[in-house]
């Protein structure tokens, strides 16, 4: 029973990350689930590493350079695989087509120009906040938004249909579900995010209602979810917690309990 827990972990270590880690991964890729907080959480752990060594090394007098090798390393150790999920996504509503239209447009490999132009302006909002957040020694929050982000997309899985009638890559993930991942996922990253005190709790409720919201456009739009919906789903929620976060700059860290993370 364990190992076939930890085939789970393989497999969502494997898909979510570039990061191989030895073992066999489950047959079943629902069971993977429940890990996704817990890439998060790695991945979060990750950035927030080389945000204290680059602190430690240079201080604070470069935060724009230390926010493009944060932002650079999301980007390397998740294979821009959000990043190019939400620029398909933008594509596909380029144009205001009908369903068929935009889940076609969305398996083309090729990229148009709103796809660009999502791309830059989530980029581009990205390095300003993790600048900000560099320059307030907030980066501990990264664990907890990353976690929120990859447990949404759970959320999205587990609660609507698969939009696509010959299959995806996402598609195996939803084979086998039950209600026991899903909650197994979201009482993970609750309680993960209850580190952070009310303000971590409250992170992911905002997280979860803009994930309702997402849902009901993609059933209307797509009816279902894809893969590149679920990278969209990511990108949205990174990029409205970040925000959240840095705003209130240093204000908000002593009320989490990691205000001697500075």
């Amino acid at each position: 029973m364990e190992m076939d827990k930890m085939k789970g972990f393989v497999t969502a270590m494997r898909t979510l990350t570039i990061i191989s880690v030895p073992g066999p991964e489950s047959k079943t890729f629902s069971s993977s689930l429940i890990w996704f907080p817990v890439v998060g959480l790695i991945l979060g752990f990750i950035l927030f590493a080389l945000g204290k060594i680059w602190a430690y090394l240079f201080g604070t007098n470069w935060p724009g350079g230390a926010a493009i090798i944060l932002l650079s390393a999301e980007v390397v150790l998740t294979r821009g695989l959000h990043l190019d999920g939400m620029a398909d996504w933008a594509d596909s509503l380029g144009g205001r087509r009908d369903r068929e239209t935009r889940l076609a447009i969305m398996k083309d490999s090729h990229i148009g120009a709103f796809g660009v132009i999502a791309l830059i302006m989530v980029l581009f909002g990205k390095w300003i906040a993790l600048k900000r957040m560099l320059t307030a020694g907030s980066y501990i929050w990264l664990l907890c938004i990353l976690i929120v982000s990859r447990d949404m997309m759970v959320s999205l899985m587990t609660t609507l249909p698969y939009a696509r009638s010959d299959g995806g890559i996402a598609s195996p993930f939803i084979e086998e579900i039950t209600p026991l991942k899903r909650i197994g996922a979201h009482g993970i990253s609750i309680v993960l995010c209850l580190f952070y005190g009310p303000a971590g709790f409250a992170l992911y409720g905002i997280g979860w209602i803009v994930t309702r919201f997402l849902a009901s456009s993609f059933r209307k739009d797509f009816g279902g979810f894809t893969g590149d919906l679920l990278g969209t789903t990511n990108e949205f929620i990174e990029m409205i917690l970040l925000w959240l976060c840095v705003l209130p700059g240093r204000l908000l860290l002593p009320y989490t309990g990691w205000h001697w993370t500075l």
